[in-house]
């Protein structure tokens, strides 16, 4: 019988553990773009100026539209991206 009370207090409580959607203010990294850069500046504070390059120019193949793009850009002496043409229904 206390089985059954048991697993029965267990079965009506789990609902309220799960209940929580995560908080994204709590989540390490963004997206992979963040990770990257955050890697890269991890090798540039240890020394290893050819890593953090190296995952720098990995980052703006793989994820260009980062928002760190820019950034590495600049670090690896890369003119920026071209923007984006603008077509006549775009007013531009």
């Amino acid at each position: 019988m206390t089985r059954l009370v048991l697993i029965a207090s267990l079965v009506l409580l789990a609902p309220m553990q799960c209940a929580k959607k995560p908080d994204p203010d709590l989540r390490h990294e963004d997206t992979p773009g963040d990770a990257l850069w955050d890697l890269s500046e991890d090798f540039r504070a240890k020394g290893n100026a050819r890593a953090a390059d190296d995952t720098l120019r990995f980052m703006l193949e793989k994820y260009p539209s980062s928002r760190f793009a820019s950034a590495a850009r600049e670090k690896l002496g890369q003119a920026p991206a071209p923007a984006p043409a603008t077509s006549a229904r775009d007013g531009g």
